[in-house]
Order: structure tokens, then sequence, then C-alpha cells
């Protein structure tokens, strides 16, 4: 019984006798200290019974502060990670109630369409994606789904939107600054490159590219197994500790990804290169090496389209692999992307 039910009704049986009582009581000699007593059990009673009603007093979260992590770190085996996730899911228990998370990891890039056929009738929350272009290190999205294509393709309209906003806004910059000096110049480039890997992230997202590569669905062991005997799956990751996936970060390997999880390759052309860690020195050492722009695929909010502020000159970098769905605040960075999501980051099955 709620606790309104129950006050309902205590008041429906109790309150005429106790204020027949107290009107007897107000007509003695002592009714002031009476009526002193009288209201201070009546409201004993009262809170007494709200908290009997509601079960006790509330219940601490138990998982406040804590993050899950599932899938690959910079520097992992891919083939050690795919043998760990199909014994995993072999040793998965039958029956898991309402099923349980897993990352799916793809082979290829997949068009929305495409993707459809690997889902089937198993349960999703969300999909990964970038803009494999060639030299690139683009940036992961996350898209919340729960119907495929539907749902897919609506996201990468909005991304298409906010890349096409984020191209005119390195445009802009580039634009603003002044001087002719080499730090001027090198800013400059470097914002009109970006400005054009903007641009062609947002062309690619309207025409509904072959960008999709991993996903998180939730779904029974036996399902799981049968998703990763589906063409284009890679690895079937079952992650039965996860219980909420706003605080989980999915590292899925990418497609080209196949002995060592790095940073995909990044070149970018400005007036003036200079030496990043991620680009191996070859050769002659006093060769100019070219630049590797900071780009961080990792996933982000789409409250914030601004791109990064970028420093007055580049400075070295070392890729690290995105996070998940707006976990905490190390991990919810506005220069990451979330396409649609209008679930807050909330889990699509209740816990």
């Amino acid at each position: 019984m709620r606790a309104g039910d129950l006050l309902r009704k205590l008041d429906q049986r109790l309150l005429p006798r106790l204020v027949a009582t107290v009107t007897r009581l107000g007509d003695g000699p002592n009714r002031t200290p009476l009526l002193g007593w009288v209201t201070m059990l009546s409201c004993t009673a009262v809170l007494a019974a709200a908290v009997l009603a509601t079960g006790g007093p509330p219940v601490r979260d138990g998982t406040v502060g804590e993050v899950t992590r599932v899938g690959v770190v910079d520097g992992d085996s891919i083939p050690r990670y795919a043998e760990t996730a199909a014994a995993d899911l072999a040793a998965l228990a039958g029956s898991l109630g309402d099923g349980t998370y897993a990352l799916v990891s793809l082979t290829e890039y997949l068009t929305p369409q495409r993707l459809a056929a690997v889902v089937g009738d198993v349960g999703i929350a969300v999909v990964f994606g970038r803009v494999p272009l060639p030299q690139r290190q683009t940036e992961v999205v996350r898209i919340p789904t729960q119907r495929v294509p539907e749902d897919v393709t609506a996201g990468m309209v909005e991304l298409a939107e906010l890349k096409e906003r984020e191209a005119a806004d390195y445009r802009a910059r580039a634009a603003a600054l002044g001087g002719g000096g080499p730090q001027e110049r090198e800013l400059r480039g470097l914002y009109l490159s970006d400005a054009r890997v903007a641009a062609a992230e947002a062309a690619a997202f309207r025409a509904e590219c072959a960008c999709l590569y991993a996903l998180v669905v939730r779904a029974e062991p036996a399902k799981l197994r049968g998703v990763a005997a589906r063409s284009s799956v890679r690895v079937v990751d079952p992650a039965p500790e996860v219980r909420r996936l706003e605080r989980t970060v999915f590292t899925p390997p990418l497609p080209e990804q196949r002995d060592v999880a790095r940073p995909p390759v990044d070149r970018t052309s400005t007036p003036e290169p200079s030496r990043s860690a991620t680009v191996p020195a070859t050769g002659d050492p006093s060769a100019p090496e070219p630049t590797v722009a900071n780009r961080s695929p990792e996933p982000s909010t789409v409250t914030d389209s601004s791109p990064p502020s970028r420093p007055l000159a580049p400075s070295a970098s070392t890729w690290t692999p995105f996070t998940s769905v707006e976990v905490l605040a190390a991990v919810s960075r506005a220069d990451t992307v979330t396409a649609g999501d209008t679930s807050g980051g909330r889990p699509v099955w209740p816990q």
C-alpha cells in the first residue's frame, strides 16, 4: 500500500475520533497540557505510518562514483581481447533474467541499412561510428538507438548539422587571425585543415555513410552467441557487470586495428610541420615530419557544438580510446559528440 493511500485511510478512521476526543479534553480544567500531548502523539503516529508505508529510509546507491570499462585500451592485443571475449561468452550462464549488456565490434564499417541485418531482433542501446577518412583521425561518435536504421539515420542528420557548424567555426577562426608570422600561419593552417575534415564528416553523415563499427546490445546469452556467428561481427564482449550505461566506458577496437589497439594515422599538412609523439620518426632525423592534429576520438555531448580551442602552437598528443556515455565529468568532455540523445544517458532497459 502506498503512503498516500495509508494516510487517507488513517484520516478517514482516526480523524473524527481524534477531533471528538480533543473537543472533550478542551472542555476540562487541564485542557492546555492535554492538547499538547495529543498533538505530539498524533504527529508521531502519522510520521511512523509514512515511514512504514514507504519501506523505511532511502537506500544509498552503491554504484555512485564507480565506472565500468568494457573493450580495449591503447596497447592491448586485439587477438587476445577477441579470444578472452569469446571465452567469456561461451561461459556465460544460460539464463540471466532480462539479459545482459554486450559490446559488439564489427569487422568493417557498415551503413545503417546493413547494420539492421546484424542487429536482427536483439535489443540495442548505442551505436558507435566515425567517418574513416584516409590519413585522418576523425572523431568517434555515439548514437543512442532503439530502432535500426531509423534512429541511426536521424542521429546522422544531427551529426551532419553539428559538423557543418564546426566547419564554419573553424573557417571563421582562421579568417579572424591577424598577422603573418610563423605561429599565425601554422595556426591558420590547422584551422583550415580541421574545417575541411569537419566538412567531409558532415557530407559523409548526410549521405548515410558506411561509418558504423560497434554497438551495445542487451540480450540473453543464447541470442548473444547467435549475434557472434553473424556476418560482419568481429567480437561479442559480454558485460554482465554493467548495470548502468551512463557509468560505463565502452572502447571497441576500430575495424582497421588488427594486432594492437593504437591511434589511427593522422597526417595534417601545415605550413611549418612539427613533430608529434604519435608519428614515429623515420629516415633522416633532421627531415620535417607531418603534424598530427589533436583530434581525440572520444565521444561526447551534443550540447556543445563549438570545436575545441586550439593552442597557439600544436603540441604532441597521444591518442586514447574514446569513452562512453556521459559517465563522469572526466569522461563527459565538451569536445565529444552524442547524437540524438533524448534519454539523458539513461539505459534503454529498466534496471
